[in-house]
């Protein structure tokens, strides 16, 4: 079993083969291949590493696939707003600009991870009225942020429920949480630009519990009311109310659940 001429083999259409192929071993495979014990035992443990190497990274590109669908409905949603003719106001059209460019840099970031190309892309057609439930959000601006936050708020559970499927992948795990951080901030502001337009003073910039914006949109937010952190329920810790501990974590949605919210934003 010529065991450098097959890793030779799979550099060719796979780049990062033995990168891979060293973190699936976690014991610096090419090292050990060296010695006589590997020698003896190579061809079992050599299928066995580079199976499992491979298994990892399916399982973890299968997860940017599914970011990327989000990504691609995000740059739709903010270049069709900024698109139709005095939809956003002034007073947020450079907020608004910059996330868009965001993104769109998003979009780019993960299809290049992924290796695609204008010849082998795949994007979903979106229909950005979530179904007719926001028939008006792109001539009414309230709406339009309603949706923003929506998006944005179901990004960042998104890309932290699928933190644990990265964690054998640490490359790809570094592409999501690079994004993820953004898409926080995202959040946080689109949040504020609610809060100003609606003048609601209870939606904050961060979450509290599981009040939704608006009932159409509970989903994204069923679980965020979660009391128990490690294991411990700190209902009533310091004295802090229930509403103040909740706002101080942020949950994970599954990634079942956030195709489930974001299904009728997808043309089938």
């Amino acid at each position: 079993m010529n065991i450098f001429k097959i890793i030779d083999e799979l550099q060719k259409i796979d780049g990062d083969a033995v990168g891979r192929l060293e973190h699936a071993s976690r014991r610096h495979f090419m090292n050990r291949m060296s010695s006589k014990v590997m020698a003896i035992a190579a061809p079992m443990a050599f299928a066995t590493i580079v199976n499992k190497a491979y298994a990892q990274s399916a399982s973890a590109v299968d997860v940017l696939k599914f970011a990327l669908t989000l990504e691609y409905l995000e740059d739709d949603f903010y270049k069709a707003g900024l698109a139709a003719a005095g939809l956003v106001p002034d007073a947020y059209k450079t907020v608004i600009t910059q996330i868009s460019k965001h993104e769109t840099q998003h979009v780019a970031y993960l299809e290049k991870a992924l290796g695609i190309t204008d010849a082998n892309r795949a994007k979903p057609e979106f229909d950005l009225t979530y179904g007719g439930a926001f028939g008006d959000v792109l001539t009414n601006f309230k709406t339009f942020i309603t949706v923003s936050s929506a998006l944005e708020d179901t990004g960042v559970r998104a890309y932290k429920g699928q933190a644990g499927a990265l964690m054998m992948d640490p490359a790809i795990l570094q592409v999501a949480l690079q994004v993820h951080s953004v898409e926080a901030r995202h959040a946080a502001e689109a949040r504020r630009i609610f809060a100003i337009v609606n003048a609601s003073a209870a939606t904050k910039g961060w979450i509290t519990g599981k009040q939704p914006l608006i009932p159409a949109v509970q989903a994204i937010y069923n679980g965020e009311d979660n009391m128990t952190q490690g294991g411990v329920d700190i209902t009533g810790l310091s004295g802090k109310s229930n509403a103040a501990i909740s706002e101080a974590f942020d949950e994970t949605l599954t990634k079942d659940e956030v195709l489930a919210i974001a299904t009728p934003f997808i043309k089938m």
